[in-house]
This record gives C-alpha cells, structure tokens and sequence, in this order.
C-alpha cells in the first residue's frame, strides 16, 4: 500500500491531523538520540478513539504504530519507519485531581511541570523529577520508567502509576489497573486480546517464576528489558500496568493514566560540597545518606569548567569556592526550615570530621536553590554544546547504575575504560542512587568511531554487569541497549519478554525493535552514510562557518524549544502557542537541515512545507540564547528568504513591510491626514485585501512633531559641555516618529545626567529589511550606518537608544551581515540601553529619583532585549524609583514580533502568544503601572487589554528630582 494511501484513510479515520509530507517526517525522524529513520506519516490524536482508530489503520497497511511525546528520548526509543503519533499536541489534559488520596488523572501529553504547576496549591507534587521536566510527558516518563534526582526517596515512575487506560495492538480499550486473583479468572473469559492477557500471563509468569527471581538484575534502579519482577505474586496484586510502564509502547498506547502524588517539601534546604575529586565526591555520599538526604547530585570538573564559559551560566557558577574537581549537591527537606537545616548541619559535621571535601556552601532560599538546582540540570546541555570538530557529546553509555557503595570503584574502571579509548567525557548524575550519566566526545559520521563506541557499549556492559548493576537505569533501552537485553537478562528471561511482546502484540505493530529483537545498537545511525550537503554562500558571516546547514543541524533534539509555557521561558513563542512540533525551533531546524542536504538545496528551500513551518519564527531570538546549540532560527529564517527572493523575485507587499523606516517617514511628514485615513473602514479593508493588515489590529499613530523635529528646535537651549561627555542618541523609525515623547524623556534624562547628547538620526539599523530577508538591502542601510557611527565609537562615545529590536541590531545584525568589518566591532561595542549610563549617573551623585506613591510596577522587556541579556540595567533603573516595587515578567514574547502582528494570517496566533501569560497576567494586576521597553509590546498589550504600558523611562523622567 502506497503512504499516500495511508495518509488518506488515516484522514479519514481520525479527527486529529494527519501529514504524510516530506517536511512533516523529517521533523519526527530524530529524538534526542544518535539515531534517524523516518516515520510512514505523522498524526496528532485528539481523544482516545483517535488512537484506536489510528492502530487500526495501521493494521489494515500492515504498518507499525509509534507514541511519542515530546521526542527528549535519548535512547532512540521514539523514531521508526511506522505512523507516528504525536500525543503531546491535543491529549495534554490534566482531567482531574483527587487531593484527599493524593491522585491524578492525567493524559499522556501532559507536561510533568505543569501537572505539579496545578497540583501544588493541594501541596502535592509528581515525584519522579526528569531534568527535561519541563517539557517531558507523563506519556514519556511512562514509557521510560523514568525518575529523577529524587529517586533513592521516591522510586521511579513505575511506583506512582495506579492505572492506565490503553489501546491494544488490536485498536481494542482496556483499563489496567490492579486486579484480584477472582477477577482475574472473569477478565480472562472470553476471546478479546485482554482476556487473552490475563489467561495467558499469570501462567506463563508462574512457568518461570525461578528464572525471574534469578536472573533479574538486582539493582533496583531499572528501566531495562519489562519489568516482570513486578508481577511475581509476593509483588502484590497483579497489575498489568506494571508492564506497560518502562516498555517504551512496544505492548500498548497509554491513553490514560491515574498517578500518585505526594506531599510537597514544605522546606528545602541544599548543601553543595566541593571536593578535589570525583571519587572523594562520591565517597562522600555514605555520609549524606545517612544524613536521610532526599538528592544527592554530582557534577564533575567538566561541567564546571564549561559553566563558567557559557554565557548563560557563568553567573550560576560564580558562587563557588575555588575551582572544585567535583560538587555534591545534597539536598535535605523539612516541615520547618530549622528541620532541613538541622539535617545539613549534621552532615556538614560529619564531612569535616571525616575529612571529606574543603568547603561546603548553604543553599536555604529559593533563590540561592534555584541557582544550585540550574548547575546541576545544566550538564546535558553544557556537554552538547561542548562539541568540536565534528564530535559530540554522545549518550550510549550513560545510563548504567551501580549500587552506591562501590560507586568510586566503577567510576574510577569507568574512566580507565574510556582512557584506553582516548575518550573525554564528563562524569554527572545522581550519586544517590550510584546513577551515573557520561558521554563521550565522538565523531560518529566516522565508521571507526562507530566501531570505538560499540566496543565501549561492551567494556561498560561486561563493567556494570561485574559490579551487579543495570544498563539501563532511566533512560531506557530503545535502539541504543536493547540489542543487549539477551546477555543481560539471560536466555529464559529473555525469551518470557519475548513471550509477553507476543502475547500484547501477536503482529509486532507497535514499536517494534524495541526491549526484544532489536537491531545492533549501530545501526540507523542519524551521522553515518549520509552526502555532504551542497554550500550555499550567505549573507550572514555568522553562517560563513560550515553555512546554513552546519548551524542547523548543530540542533541536538532535546526540545529545550518545547518547554511549555509556564516554564518562564522565551523560546517557542509560536510552538507554545500551537504545540505543533514543526513550530518549534528543533522542528523548523531538522527540516532546514534536511532541506539543506538536497541535492538543489536552492529549490527546497522554496518548499511551500518548509516555509510553512519557518513563518510562524517570530524572531524572537530567544533560540540563540535559551538553546544549548546556538541554533539561531531568526537569523536562518532571515537567510533563507533571502535565498528564496534570490531565485523567485521579492514580492512587492514584502518591500512594502520591509521599508517600514520609510513608510513612518511619509506618515509622520502628513500626520494628520495619515492618522485620520488609516482609521477608515473603508481603507482598512482595501488594506487588509491589497497588504494583508489586518483590519482588527489597531495601527500606529504618526506623531504631528518628529523626535528629529523636537530636537532640531531645542537646539539652543539644551545643554552643552556636560560633565559626564558625549553620548549619540540613535533614533529608530518609532521613536522618532510615532512615538517621540519616549526619545524626548531619554534625552532630557541624559542631559539631566550631565551628558552632552548628539541625535543620530539619519541612518536605519535595517530591522524591518532584515526580518523581511531583504539582506542586500539591509547590508547598504549598514554600510551608511558604519560611516556615520564609526567615528562617534572610535572616540569612546556611548551609542544608546530606547527601542531594543533596533538598537541591538547595531550590537549583532550590523556585525553579523559583514557590511563594515572594520568597523561594526568598535560601533557594537559602544552599544548599551539608556538605562545603564543613567544608572552610572544614579551612583556617581549625578541623578536622583523619587516618588510621592508606592507604586506597583509589572515590567515586560522585549525578546531582543532578553537574548542581549540586557534585562538588569532597566529593571535596576525602575527599582530606583522610590517606592516602587518591581515584579520583572517572565511572560515570554508579547506576540507581535514587529510586522508579524498586523498580518493578516498572523494575527491570530499573535494574539494566540500574547494570550499564553502576558495578557493574562497584566489583566490581573489592575492596580499596576505596566512598563515594556518595545514598542511592538505595548501595541499589543493597549490592543489586548485595553490599558497602556509605558516606557520604563517616561517612568523614571516622571520621578526626576530637579
């Protein structure tokens, strides 16, 4: 049967979507693991029924069926040539909570921190505590058996599932749950898949029930092979649930699930113990379990030392003292904070007395925490971003566990293994549990890398099994370790796992290679066999380094792009909005990437699919910051519609948006009949229809007096010679059009601080151009730009501004695109906000600030502004103010994006992205000032609720002590 057949009656059968396109199975070929095949088709069920309906269309193409939830799977458990169902998108409900006996009804797609996000105002929590929790699914953890930091105290997943509702193999219901030795025998009657089940499984347990006892790994920490264990009959009722958790859906689809909860730390208290060494670290775990610790975490000097070289978590490591070779992170829970911190004080006594680590630091407020929890959580991250050379940070190995008493002793036969290998690796994980998590740096697009690390799986495999442990201890065994399952489980264990795959999948339809006859670990590998791709010359020098493809492919599939959207993040703005993988940046990444590998990569790129997936990027660039990789989607996107214009032309509604400078010229220079012709009915529809504004989003007002205009005419009676020098004041098109008030109070506010001020006011950062993939266009707008600014910042004169999209353009764009290379890099590094000279003016006596009221102030920054990590300066400014308390949203991109809001078939998502926290939360605080630095935020935070943000420095110029 063809796909395109089986997409049709898919369609047909489900109400969910269905792709079977290109674009839409490259996005879902890879996980976060080393392997690629891509699936038959891509569907996104929306109840239950869908997916009955889906396995059952499978089965009449004869095709395999795959779950999957958010694909952070780091051992290939959710990539198959099958039809893949992607849970996360619809069946993501939290469908009730029972406080009183502390469970959860949950769907499979349900994020695990926005389950404890709802559940904590009972004072509960899901225990099991994945670093990947913000976007990780139930439906995953499920699968995988996953757990956490938390595990030597709360267990893994499997000890908090109560039941789950399933579709079989045959597309028939079942609700699994524990079940009486009587109800058994009813279950059984009859000649459905379930009854067959529960016929066949109490016998065929009961036949090798020895064998069980026997040869299952004695380690408790397991999510290897099916835990068959669990249905000895000493193990409590039987209760085919606990099959299906840990079988990565190779014996049903979990619709459903009923989960524990457990009481939430009242109070936390952490202890990070530095060490000389990795093995002093771990030996001084001994005294932090008997300490009763609730998390005992180890970081290496590896990861250390690449945290204090990211930019994004220098700041984290900053705390510590010294350079420690390793860090215990040892966390201690309590009804009251005197509880916890007697717990830490106790092991703190004991570590001296035993002569272990040289220095230990308290963590006792959640912000202290905060910081010691991010460096822990930072590893997977830190080591991927670590690769060079064409190596990465490869995970194959890095989930072996060990009974933590002779944990030294197997990382110190670790590490001599890798040695003889010539391996590098970090050493991190959870000592508490003798879980430890290494990667080594490989080149696996090299068959003689590939044959190094298959003779690595097997040291370790002959290791872990010397020292009693598990292979496999939470991340699964997927195409990475399930080869390995015979050898470890032995042959009769083996083969009842094979018996129980038959037994719930007679036809191997449902992940099959998986847990049982499984493929060698080498094969499907994602960097093996495939072409070079074609080069393409850029615009952007920043994509000169290995091009397009280099920087897309450089996406390691974890989905830190899908974090949900009460995680406090920037990056999806769009994804978190549709939770459409081929909105978030690792989906538009894989298919710019696989794009790239064809044979005419100018032509794919034109692929309506793959610009479907690039237009919802609302360049936030929140990706070049907030992704381990750096995979800067704003500045691909740029690139490729380029590329396309190079080919197709540029179609003249995108000159129209990209010339934003000039239509605000011309606005402003007839301000009155502008302003009063746009609001029209009549003109907006003809504007929706010829431009694509939409005619419900109100559009800016052109100021009657430019900012240039204000200027020119206070010439004489401004101030000169100031004390504090020079300063250029760089004048976007907004600010000096529409909105000058804000230029004015920032000038004012400058020469209060003793600045003498020059206006640029004649040249454009391009932005408008830039988004639009004008390149050329904007690359002469930089060339002009660099004559102008290059001699202000070769004379050491600050350039500042007011709007963030424009004046960091100066700092990334204008270098980036290469129009003045011996010039952009000085004029990049004179850029800086307003806000922080005046803070220097604040300090040094020069400015002072006051307030009559207490003031409540909710301050949204723009994204640009965040991926600069420029956010402090202007909160600091708004702290000043007296009285003023200062809540700093983290309510993601306000959804206007600049142009990308007045579009007509972009409105509604833009409205969409606004509606996840930011408008939400500025209609919850009726009483507070709103503050947003760009102007794209407060367009729509007036359109969306009705009220009026302000610049932060109209707030400080309104509070100015003269």
């Amino acid at each position: 049967m063809h796909s395109h057949d089986l997409v049709e009656s898919l369609r047909r059968a489900l109400r969910g979507e269905v792709r079977g396109d290109q674009v839409a199975r490259q996005q879902f070929a890879s996980d976060a693991s080393i392997y690629r095949i891509e699936p038959l088709a891509v569907a996104f069920p929306r109840d239950a029924d869908d997916v009955s309906a889906a396995v059952e269309v499978a089965a009449a193409h004869g095709v395999p069926v795959l779950a999957r939830g958010a694909g952070t799977s780091l051992a290939g458990q959710t990539v198959a040539a099958a039809v893949v169902l992607d849970f996360s998108r619809h069946m993501h409900a939290l469908l009730a909570v029972d406080a009183a006996h502390q469970v959860a009804r949950v769907q499979p797609g349900l994020v695990q921190d926005d389950l404890n996000r709802a559940v904590a105002r009972h004072g509960l929590m899901f225990a099991p505590d994945t670093s990947t929790a913000n976007r990780a699914t139930l439906g995953g953890m499920i699968g995988n058996n996953s757990c956490g930091m938390r595990s030597a105290r709360y267990g893994m997943t499997i000890d908090h599932v109560a039941t789950v509702e399933v579709v079989l193999s045959d597309g028939s219901r079942a609700h699994l749950r524990a079940t009486a030795d009587d109800e058994i025998a009813a279950r059984a009657r009859g000649t459905t898949l379930e009854a067959n089940l529960y016929r066949e499984l109490p016998a065929l347990i009961s036949r090798h029930d020895a064998a069980i006892r026997r040869d299952m790994p004695p380690f408790w920490r397991r999510s290897g092979g099916y835990r068959l264990e669990r249905m000895l009959p000493d193990r409590g009722p039987f209760n085919l649930a606990n099959l299906v958790v840990g079988s990565e859906g190779t014996l049903a689809l979990v619709t459903e699930a009923t989960v524990r909860l457990v009481p939430t730390p009242k109070h936390v208290v952490a202890v990070a113990g530095h060490f000389h060494t990795v093995s002093e670290a771990i030996a001084a775990t001994t005294d932090a379990q008997a300490c009763d610790a609730a998390a005992i975490e180890l970081v290496d000097h590896f990861i250390l030392d690449l945290s204090r070289r990211s930019p994004m978590h220098r700041d984290v490591v900053s705390f510590l003292d010294g350079s420690p070779g390793a860090l215990l992170f040892v966390e201690f829970y309590g009804d009251t904070v005197d509880e916890a911190s007697a717990q830490a004080d106790r092991l703190t006594t004991l570590w001296r007395s035993h002569g272990h680590g040289y220095a230990a630091l308290r963590a006792d407020t959640p912000a202290t925490l905060k910081r010691f929890r991010e460096l822990r959580a930072s590893g997977q991250g830190l080591l991927l971003a670590a690769g060079q050379g064409g190596k990465r940070s490869i995970a194959f190995v890095e989930d072996t566990a060990v009974d933590p008493s002779r944990l030294v002793e197997y990382c110190e036969r670790f590490a001599s293994l890798l040695r003889g290998f010539h391996l590098e690796a970090g050493f991190y994980g959870h000592a508490s549990a003798g879980c430890m998590h290494v990667r080594p740096f490989m080149d696996l697009s090299r068959p003689a890398e590939v044959a190094t690390m298959r003779a690595v799986a097997e040291g370790v495999l002959a290791l872990v099994t010397e020292f009693g442990g598990n292979n496999s201890s939470e991340h699964g065994d997927g195409l990475v370790r399930s080869e390995f399952n015979p050898r470890i489980h032995g042959a009769e264990v083996y083969g009842v796992m094979r018996e129980v795959k038959g037994l719930f999948d007679p036809h191997h339809r449902l992940n099959p290679g998986k847990k049982v006859d499984a493929p060698p670990m080498t094969s499907h590998l994602r960097d093996q066999g495939r072409h070079a791709p074609v080069p393409i010359a850029t615009h952007f020098a920043s994509l000169a380094d290995g091009g397009m493809y280099a920087n897309a492919n450089g996406c390691a599939r974890i989905g830190q792009c899908r974090k949900s959207p009460g995680a406090g993040a920037t990056m999806c703005p769009s994804y978190m909005a549709t939770r459409d993988e081929q909105h978030a940046t690792r989906g538009r990444a894989m298919a710019l990437a696989e794009a790239l590998r064809s044979p005419d990569p100018r032509a794919a790129l034109g692929d309506g699919r793959l610009r479907e997936s690039l237009d919802l990027c609302l360049e936030c660039k929140a990706c070049a910051t907030e992704c381990p990789l750096g995979v800067d989607m704003a500045t691909l996107k740029s690139e490729v519609l380029a590329q396309v214009q190079a080919v197709e032309g540029t179609s003249w509604r995108t000159r129209f948006f990209g010339h934003a400078r000039t239509l605000n010229a011309m606005g402003s220079a007839v301000a009155p009949l502008a302003n009063a012709i746009s609001q029209w009915r009549p003109v907006r529809a003809v504007m929706e229809r010829a431009l694509g504004i939409d005619r419900r989003r109100p559009l800016p007002v052109f100021a009657p007096e430019t900012l240039s205009q204000w200027f020119a005419r206070r010439a004489t009676t401004r101030q000169r010679g100031a004390p504090a020098g020079t300063v250029a004041f760089f004048a976007d098109s907004f600010t000096n059009y529409t909105e000058p008030q804000i230029g004015q109070a920032a000038i004012e506010l400058l020469e209060l601080a003793g600045h003498d001020v020059i206006l640029v006011d004649d040249v454009c950062c391009g932005r408008s151009l830039i988004s639009k993939g004008m390149l050329d266009h904007a690359r002469a707008r930089h060339t002009a730009l660099a004559e102008r600014l290059y001699p202000l910042a070769a004379a050491g004169v600050p350039i500042v501004g007011v709007e963030p999209s424009c004046l960091f353009t100066l700092r990334d764009e204008l270098v980036t695109l290469g129009a003045a290379p011996d010039k952009a890099p000085a004029i990049a590094a004179r850029v800086q906000l307003v806000e922080s000279l005046l803070l220097e003016a604040i300090d040094a006596g020069r400015l002072s600030l006051t307030s009559r009221e207490r003031r409540d102030i909710l301050f949204h920054p723009h994204c640009h502004q965040k991926a600069a990590s420029a956010v402090e300066p202007t909160a600091q400014l708004l702290q000043r103010i007296g009285g003023a308390r200062v809540d700093v949203l983290d309510a993601g991109c306000c959804g206007m994006a600049g142009s990308f809001g007045f579009e007509h078939e972009h409105y509604d998502i833009s409205m969409q992205v606004g509606e996840l926290r930011l408008l939400p939360t500025v209609r919850a605080a009726p009483g507070a000032i709103i503050a947003a630095t760009g102007v794209s935020c407060r367009q729509q935070v007036a359109h969306g609720t009705g009220r009026d943000a302000i610049h932060p420095l109209k707030l400080v110029h309104a509070c100015v002590e003269t």
